[in-house]
C-alpha cells in the first residue's frame, strides 16, 4: 500500500490549505483513513480521521476550522483547513488502516508552516 499526500505548503495566519491523500496498492477495502501531524521536537498526534460509513473524528484543536472527506471509490481523502494558525504548523501524514487489518500505512508527509 502506498500514500501519496499533497497539498502542503506555506500560508499566513488565517489562511486555509486543503491536503489531500492517496491510496495505491494492494487494497481489499478501506477500514479508516486519517491525518496525523507532529510539530517540530514533538510527537505525532491525530488531527482527523474518516471510517469507511463516514463517520469523522477530529481533535478539539481543529474542530470547527478543518473538514475531512472520503472519495471511496478514488481511494482518497482531503482535508479542508481554514484559519490556519501559528500552532497548526506541523509535518502532516496520511493514514490507512484496511478492514480486518490491524497494519497501519503512512504516507511520506508533507509540510505545512503557518507564518504568522
Amino acid at each position: 500500500v502506498q500514500l501519496e499526500e499533497s497539498g502542503g505548503g506555506l500560508v499566513q495566519t488565517g489562511g486555509s490549505l486543503t491536503l489531500s491523500c492517496a491510496a495505491s496498492g494492494r487494497i481489499n477495502e478501506i477500514g479508516m483513513m486519517g491525518w496525523y501531524r507532529q510539530p517540530p521536537g514533538e510527537r505525532r498526534t491525530l488531527v482527523a480521521t474518516i471510517d469507511r460509513w463516514g463517520t469523522t473524528n477530529y481533535a478539539d484543536s481543529v474542530r470547527g476550522r478543518f473538514t475531512i472527506s472520503m472519495d471511496r471509490h478514488k481511494k482518497m481523502i482531503q482535508m479542508q483547513m481554514n484559519n490556519l494558525q501559528p500552532e497548526d504548523t506541523a509535518v502532516y501524514s496520511c493514514n490507512l488502516r484496511q478492514v480486518g487489518d490491524s497494519l497501519q500505512h503512512w504516507g511520506p508527509g508533507t509540510q505545512v508552516t503557518v507564518s504568522s
